[in-house]
C-alpha cells in the first residue's frame, strides 16, 4: 500500500512538516515519489520512521541518524556495524536512566524534606545548631532513608495532602 506525507503524518503522529525536514536533510532515501514528485511512502518505510524517532528521542543527531540510515540502505555487509552503533546508544540511554533516576531520588528526598516541615509548619525540624550557627542536620538524608525503609510506598512518603476544607 502507498501513503502520501499527511497519511503518514496522521499514522505516526509526526508533522507533514517534520517529515519534510527530514526527507530534506537525508534522513528518508527509501521514500519514493510519484509521477508528481510527491513523496510516496511504502508499509516498510514506518519500520524507518519508528527507527528514526527512536534515535532522535535517544538524542542521537541527525548526522549520526542519516549515517545509520545510510547503512541500513547499504544492506547486510554493514548489519554488524548497526548493531555496534545501537550497543553504543544503548549504554549512553543507560547512562541517561540512571543520571535521572539519581535526579529522581534527589527530588524525592527534598519532596519528603518540605512535605514534613509543612506538616511541622517549619522547617527548624531538620535544624542542627552548630558552633557556627544554625544547619540543616548533616543526619538529615540518613534520617529520609529511614523513613524509606519503614514506608516504601513513595508516594505515600512524599506527597503532601492538604487536609484543610476550602
Amino acid at each position: 500500500m502507498r501513503y502520501l506525507i499527511g497519511d503518514v503524518s496522521k499514522k505516526t503522529g509526526i508533522p507533514a512538516s517534520t517529515l519534510r525536514y527530514y526527507d530534506k536533510h537525508g534522513l528518508l532515501p527509501f521514500v519514493d515519489r510519484d509521477k508528481n514528485g510527491q513523496r510516496s511512502f511504502k508499509d516498510n518505510d514506518f519500520n524507518f520512521l519508528q527507527v528514526i524517532q527512536c534515535m532522535k528521542q535517544c538524542g542521537m543527531s541527525l548526522k549520526e541518524i542519516r549515517g545509520f540510515i545510510c547503512l541500513c540502505m547499504t544492506g547486510d555487509v554493514t548489519l554488524k556495524e548497526r548493531y555496534d552503533i545501537l550497543d553504543k546508544e544503548e549504554t549512553e540511554v543507560q547512562r541517561q536512566i540512571d543520571v535521572l533516576q539519581k535526579q529522581l531520588a534527589f527530588l524525592h528526598y527534598k519532596m519528603w524534606y518540605y512535605k514534613t516541615s509543612i506538616q511541622f509548619g517549619t522547617e527548624e525540624i531538620h535544624m542542627v545548631n552548630l558552633p557556627e550557627g544554625k544547619k540543616v542536620d548533616p543526619q538529615i538524608h540518613q534520617k529520609y532513608l529511614a523513613a524509606v525503609q519503614q514506608c516504601p510506598n513513595i508516594d505515600e512518603l512524599i506527597r503532601f495532602q492538604n487536609n484543610y476544607s476550602k
